[in-house]
């Protein structure tokens, strides 16, 4: 069974920082293509950030330079640093977890969320 749990959520003043966290059962870890998606009240999902399974990133343009990405492959988890908190950056944040076995065939998982809120 597969299991993405994210942590690390919570409330922040604006010019904070949060560290969340995604641990990862189930799948194979280092063979997934990593992401943190976010989704604001309102609003669509949208990416944050993705890691590939050798450690390239990839940012929205609205988080560079304040969020990064990491992953431990050793332990099956993913972070996102969070620096330099906006209130727009309010939203629950998703873990999500993607193997592509050919180009035909994907396999997507999702965390439930964690809420992070940025308040002034």
């Amino acid at each position: 069974q597969v299991r993405l749990v994210e942590s690390g959520g919570g409330l922040v003043q604006p010019g904070g920082s949060l560290r969340l966290s995604c641990a990862a059962s189930g799948i194979i870890f280092v063979r997934n293509t990593m992401a943190w998606y976010r989704q604001a009240p309102g609003k669509q999902r949208e990416l944050v950030a993705v890691i590939t399974p050798g450690g390239n990133t990839n940012y929205a343009d609205s988080v560079k330079g304040r969020f990064t990405i990491s992953r431990d492959n050793a332990k099956s988890m993913m972070y996102l640093q969070m620096n330099s908190l906006k209130p727009e950056d309010t939203a629950v944040f998703y873990c999500k977890a993607e193997f592509r076995s050919s180009p035909f065939s994907v396999a997507e998982y999702w965390g439930q969320g964690t809420q992070v809120t940025v308040f002034s």
